[in-house]
């Protein structure tokens, strides 16, 4: 076929493909920048959104609770807390269902198993207790305090922070520590890890390492839909606008 085009259409074309060649070089940067940017990266999420987008296995709805709960407390106290650690006792206890967050930098810093107590059911758990020696889990929010060496090893204590639901957690000596019956060997021959009397114990390869990210104040909210504590807690009662002068002191900042 002969090309029937003029000195004056080739110029016409070799004029256009130059103007739409500088269009693309100037929106470069900006595509490059949007090919690249994480798809959870959004300023904009609420801190219980962007929590649960760094925690697909967590349900969204106990995410959000947590970081209600403990947000709440922080505008009561006014003592801030930078970490936050999140049980979900209702998944069962062959699967990870403790997750802890830098709330700051809105960072996933574990995922792990996590024992209930031995009378709180075998691999769920349905019943929970404040009472000494009951040998049951606690529900509801804590702040973490001091460590020390116990007969479990390196251990973290807890203050309960809810009356009548988990603030004898002291006297009961709820603590994080390190057992060697968590681990996910016996979740896969046994279905489910071994239990505590009452400790949300972790994996001993990370106990210590968890322990000191979370010691010193950090907040510890351990979930079950029981209708009466969702109904009564304390920290789940916050006003709007106190939440949001909460939620104001974790915002993401420019370089973190």
């Amino acid at each position: 076929m002969i090309s029937t085009l003029g000195s004056t259409d080739v110029v016409f074309s070799a004029g256009l493909m130059i103007r739409l060649f500088r269009s693309f070089l100037a929106c470069a940067p900006l595509l490059g920048a949007s090919i690249f940017l994480p798809a959870t990266a959004h300023a904009a999420d609420t801190l219980g959104e962007a929590l649960a987008k760094l925690a697909p296995s967590a349900d969204p709805k106990v995410i959000n609770l947590a970081v209600q709960a403990s947000e709440c407390a922080q505008t009561q106290s006014g003592a801030p807390s930078d970490r936050l650690a999140v049980i979900d006792y209702s998944k069962p206890s062959s699967q990870p269902r403790l997750w802890v967050f830098d709330v700051v930098r809105r960072k996933l810093l574990f995922q792990e198993l996590v024992a209930h107590g031995k009378n709180s059911g075998d691999a769920t758990s349905t019943r929970f207790s404040n009472a000494p020696e009951s040998l049951a889990s606690s529900l509801g929010l804590f702040r973490t305090s001091d460590t020390y060496m116990g007969k479990n090893g390196y251990s973290l204590r807890m203050t309960g922070l809810e009356p009548g639901t988990n603030d004898q957690a002291l006297a009961r000596a709820i603590v994080i520590h390190g057992a060697a019956y968590v681990n996910e060997a016996m979740a896969r021959v046994a279905g489910r890890i071994g239990r505590s009397w009452g400790c949300p114990a972790v994996r001993t390869a990370i106990a210590h390492k968890l322990i000191d990210t979370l010691k010193g104040g950090q907040m510890v909210f351990s979930y079950y839909p029981d209708k009466r504590w969702l109904a009564s807690s304390p920290y789940l009662k916050c006003t709007s606008s106190q939440l949001a002068k909460a939620e104001a002191r974790v915002a993401p900042r420019p370089g973190i």
